[in-house]
């Protein structure tokens, strides 16, 4: 429910963010293009995360892969899970256009999740599914979907996308991490940090448009671009599936966004509070898509984030919004990497 970015300490993040100032000479030896994932290397996402367990009509048991350092379960984690329940009670010719979720208490990691699914409305264009995420014997999501028979229209606008390098220019998350690692005065502390992060199995490839703005480095307007997509192959057909893996990558950092202008204060407790999704355009989740994230308020200890997650061809496949609670404290003034 936390984003993980979020906690981040503020140490690590002024670390890698630095990697900006040496961009130049460095980025032109790096390997950026990132893995290129076989057709027998199934996403970890389809096979493990959103594979869920079917235990009787419209209830289904899901399992966890990334558990963030928050020791919570990653948000978009049961959105994604909680759409993938939705869309097994609907034919094959609806395809998801939205979903709206709230997030009503903290999702235990120790035990699996169970989705439970009410047959909303079955209509002649929109069918309407309600899922309760249930884990000791309580809701911790209410997710409602809704489905639509594609129908054509001459109603066709969208805003422009932004003008960003490609993803093939630029360093993953980890290939950052790695580059820091090697340098000789990094400090034991901050080489731990690091390890961490690499240890972690997220099933994600990020690719941040600015490192620096990305980790909270230098502060600017509520705004962050990076490029990202499921890590392994998902291919092309099951248009439900990619909208629940881009479900569950929408939740990644989002909510992170609401801090940028702040570099003098870190979080001390964060929880998105609802999720709300609308897929405009068909994608694969599985090709690099950038994800534009802004934050337009923030205010009585919560803030509001959009996305949009682009192809890369200009077209808009998807937008979402998210509001969440952020408690924060002051960043010490002596604190030093």
């Amino acid at each position: 429910m936390a984003d993980g970015k979020v906690s981040e300490s503020d140490a690590v993040n002024r670390l890698i963010g630095k990697i900006e100032s040496h961009n130049s000479a460095e980025d032109d030896s790096s390997e950026s293009s990132g893995a290129q994932y076989p057709q027998d290397l199934r996403s970890v996402l389809v096979t493990s995360v959103l594979n869920l367990e079917q235990l009787d009509i419209d209830l289904y048991r899901g399992t966890h892969h990334w558990v963030p350092r928050t020791r919570r379960l990653f948000g978009g984690q049961i959105i994604g899970q909680a759409l993938v329940a939705a869309a097994k009670s609907v034919s094959d010719d609806l395809y998801a256009h939205s979903l709206h979720c709230y997030f009503v208490r903290a999702g235990d990691p120790k035990v699996p999740v169970l989705y439970q699914v009410d047959r909303t409305r079955d209509g002649r264009s929109f069918t309407v599914r309600s899922v309760k995420a249930i884990q000791h014997g309580q809701p911790i999501l209410i997710c409602q979907a809704s489905f639509q028979l594609l129908q054509p229209s001459p109603l066709q606008h969208q805003f422009p996308m932004p003008v960003v390098p490609q993803p093939e220019d630029l360093p993953t998350v980890e290939e950052i991490i790695q580059r820091y690692l090697s340098k000789p005065d990094l400090t034991e502390s901050a080489k731990q940090g690091l390890n961490k992060l690499l240890a972690t199995e997220v099933p994600i490839e990020v690719k941040p448009v600015s490192p620096a703005q990305f980790y909270r480095h230098v502060s600017g307007q509520p705004r962050r671009l990076f490029w990202a997509r499921a890590r392994g192959h998902i291919g092309e057909g099951n248009m439900k599936l990619h909208c629940c893996v881009a479900a569950y990558v929408s939740d990644f950092a989002l909510l992170g966004t609401v801090l940028l202008p702040y570099p003098k204060y870190k979080a001390r407790f964060t929880a998105s509070l609802d999720h709300a999704m609308w897929f405009h355009s068909t994608f694969r989740s599985d090709e690099w898509m950038l994800y534009e994230c802004d934050s337009p308020w923030a205010g009585s200890s919560r803030g509001l984030a959009q996305g949009r997650l682009w192809r890369r061809d200009g077209v808009l496949a998807a937008s979402c919004s998210q509001e969440g609670v952020l408690r924060v404290k002051p960043v010490p003034e002596n604190s030093k990497l």
